[in-house]
């Protein structure tokens, strides 16, 4: 019975919670990942059912997009709309903070414009998410544009970091981005100063954007 696992239960619970908090007339940013899946499922059905009404959702990427328009959610673009009201999003760990890694499922560029423009930017996650210090569980994703590979890779290198490019699976070659670049995930033990290694990591010419989402997060349900 898959019904009745709990972690699956658990995102359930957390994307309805998290869906309960939209209201009429918001502009929603649809994050990316298994418990946002369920959070645009229930948003959704809330429309659907009526209980709320003028919704529009800006997806952070195509699986997000395909999920929105499943559900009956009307899409827009960043060109369309004034402001992002809410966006719901999952995290691959999240510290007392509330800073997070991001970037599993390698839409973290798309995700932090979104993120970073909503007035109200909740995470969803399980618990297995939780850390006490960003990078002790999960390798932090880098996109990189796919002819700075090679240079990115040693300046990550030299700022400790153990880089490695992301492979398809069930797939010849490298990870594709939305955006057509490629994803370096750097296992970095310990990231004592987020703020700082972000930008230092941005600041690498050939990267596009790091899964470290700093000082963004409303609230984490």
């Amino acid at each position: 019975m898959g019904d009745m696992d709990p972690v699956k239960l658990m995102k359930q619970e957390v994307g309805r919670a998290a869906a309960a908090q939209v209201k009429s007339g918001a502009i929603v940013g649809l994050g990316t990942g298994s418990t946002t899946a369920f959070a645009i499922q229930f948003i959704g059905e809330r429309l659907a059912a009526g209980e709320i009404t003028d919704i529009v959702g800006i997806p952070t990427s195509f699986q997000a997009s395909v999920l929105a328009k499943k559900h009956g959610i009307p899409l827009t673009t960043l060109d369309e709309a004034p402001r992002i009201d809410i966006a719901i999003d999952g995290a691959d760990e999240v510290d007392p903070q509330q800073n997070l890694i991001k970037g599993g499922g390698a839409a973290h560029t798309r995700e932090k414009v979104v993120d970073g423009l909503a007035e109200r930017f909740i995470v969803v996650v399980d618990s297995s998410k939780l850390v006490d210090k960003l990078g002790s569980t999960f390798a932090l994703p880098v996109e990189v544009l796919p002819m700075a590979v090679a240079p990115v890779t040693r300046a990550l290198e030299a700022l400790g970091g153990t880089p490695e490019l992301r492979m398809g699976v069930n797939k010849d070659g490298p990870v594709i981005t939305d955006q057509g670049n490629m994803v370096l995930d750097v296992k970095i033990a310990g990231i004592d100063n987020p703020a700082e290694l972000e930008k230092t990591i941005n600041n690498i010419p050939g990267v596009l954007e790091n899964g470290l989402f700093v000082g963004l997060t409303d609230e984490v349900l």
